[in-house]
Order: structure tokens, then C-alpha cells, then sequence
């Protein structure tokens, strides 16, 4: 990663020559730079560098991808809620991907729809997001293609089936589970076909260490989404999915899971019998 004295050496090097000083640069140009450095240096020190700095950190142009998600994970929730607001606020509409864990305060997503029309990638895991929020802001979720709500033990099948039926163009889902070791929880096959009914463009799923009770509701979604190329299934004890059946009847998809273990061996022996026939 650049460090910022890398960028000030590099600014009044230029400043010495006769090419164009850095200070002159366009602010989409700056902020392609910015990127490479951390959250705490572009807020705090890229402003006090020169105006022209400043203004491009304080536009939109840093901010249409928002990756705090590190940083998000040691935060508190206040620090996290203001922190969005204004970075959210700085994007003017012109966010295409957020990416943050944690997020406790079912507001910032009426806030984060409100000012992000563009949104194409939304990855909030380990939020507390409910049903009734994700009724009140899939509507204007519209452009979405990318979203990870894995982990988000707030919402359920009806979540996903009201993203479902707004996200038309959603090609890419994670709803990953915690591994739990408790026998008497409740099956998750109404979101698994949720996602069957509303999601027939996904490529890439991930539901791994959901509770399934069986092979059903995944061979509905293996029917029903015939553009997908990746499922996660990882945890998924009581899926039994027959091999052969899945290669004859879905060659173009890669099922990774139940047993991960037994993938890998797997996947090792076909690397090992493809190398010996060199």
C-alpha cells in the first residue's frame, strides 16, 4: 500500500519539474490515488496537504466505493453511524458500493437509501437489519447487483423475498450462517425457497451453515436459477447431493459443501489425476 509521505515526496518531486504538479490534478484522478491509502489518512491528513487535496476528499469522488468494513469491526455504534452519515453524505448520490459490518441502527439504511440511487454492491453482515426495514427500503434498491447479508439473524424468507421481487438484477447473494452446535433450532428452508422463487439471475450464492433439512429446497434453487455457477453449501449437514446427478443434470454449476473436507479431498485427487496424465 502507498504511504502518504510516498505521495508528498512524490508531489513536490513534481513540483521541481516541469511535468504537472499533483495539486492540479483532477479530483477523479486524486481520488483513483487516494484509494490506496488508509481510512484515517485520507480523513485527517490528505486535507491539510494543499486545497485542491482537500476539496477531492471532501467531493464525491473518493467516496462512490466505501470499503470501512475493517475498520467498522472495532467501532462503536454511534462512531459507526456518524461515520456513515458522512461519508454517505460526501458520495452525493454517486455510491456504487458499501461495504461495513455491524451495523446496529435500522435508520442509516432509510439514510443510505435516501442518498445512494446508484448503488450497485451492498455488503452489511452482522447487521441488525430487520424485516420490516427491508420492506421499507427494497424498492429503492433497485440497481443492486451484488449483496451480503450473511449473518443478519434479524431478518428471514421474507427479507429475502421482498429483495427477491425489487433486486431484479441481483447476481450475487451471501447469507451465510454462524456454525451452531444447537440441535433444536428451526430449519431455514423457507429462505432457501425464497430465494428460488424471486432470484432467477444469480450466479453466485453462498448460504453456508444454513439449516436445511434436506436436498429439496436446493435442487429448487439449482432449477429455478439456470444462470448460476457457484453455490456454497458448506455446513449444509443434511444436504445429500449425488455427484453425478449434479454434473448430468447442472454442468455448469460448482457446488461447494456440505463437507468441505471431503471437497478438497476431492478436488485434490482431480488435480492429481489430471497431472498424471501429462
Amino acid at each position: 500500500m502507498i504511504s502518504i509521505n510516498e505521495i508528498q515526496e512524490a508531489k513536490y518531486m513534481d513540483e521541481a519539474s516541469d511535468y504537472r504538479c499533483w495539486d492540479e490534478l483532477i479530483p477523479d484522478a486524486l481520488a483513483l490515488i487516494f484509494r490506496n491509502l488508509s481510512l484515517q489518512e485520507i480523513l485527517t491528513v490528505i486535507p491539510r496537504v494543499c486545497k485542491s487535496w482537500g476539496r477531492a476528499v471532501s467531493g464525491p469522488y473518493c467516496w462512490q466505493e466505501i470499503d470501512i468494513e475493517e475498520w467498522s469491526k472495532s467501532r462503536q455504534p454511534h462512531h459507526l453511524d456518524r461515520m456513515l452519515r458522512m461519508l454517505i453524505t460526501r458520495s452525493c448520490g454517486s455510491l456504487r458500493k458499501l461495504s461495513v459490518t455491524g451495523i446496529s441502527n435500522n435508520s442509516i439504511f432509510s439514510f443510505l437509501v435516501e442518498h445512494a440511487g446508484s448503488l450497485e454492491n451492498l455488503q452489511v453482515p452482522r447487521s441488525e437489519i430487520s424485516d420490516s426495514i427491508v420492506e421499507q427500503i427494497a424498492g429503492k434498491l433497485s440497481t443492486i447487483t451484488f449483496l451480503d447479508v450473511s449473518y443478519c439473524n434479524k431478518i428471514g424468507a421474507q427479507a429475502l423475498e421482498t429483495i427477491g421481487k425489487h433486486c431484479k438484477l441481483l447476481l450475487v447473494l451471501y447469507r451465510n450462517m454462524e456454525l451452531s452446535s444447537s440441535a433444536d433450532q428451526f430449519p431455514l428452508d423457507d429462505e432457501a425457497r425464497a430465494i428460488a422463487a424471486t432470484m432467477p439471475k444469480l450466479k453466485h450464492l453462498e448460504i453456508a451453515y444454513h439449516r436445511l433439512s434436506g436436498k429439496e429446497s436446493v435442487l429448487k434453487i439449482l432449477s429455478s436459477c439456470p444462470e448460476l455457477e457457484f453455490v456454497n453449501l458448506t455446513g449444509c449437514w443434511n444436504v445429500k447431493l449425488d455427484s453425478n446427478f449434479l454434473k448430468e443434470k447442472f454442468p455448469k454449476v460448482r457446488v461447494l459443501g456440505p463437507h468441505l473436507l471431503e471437497d478438497l479431498l476431492e478436488d485434490l485427487l482431480d488435480a492429481a489425476e489430471r497431472f498424471s496424465s501429462y
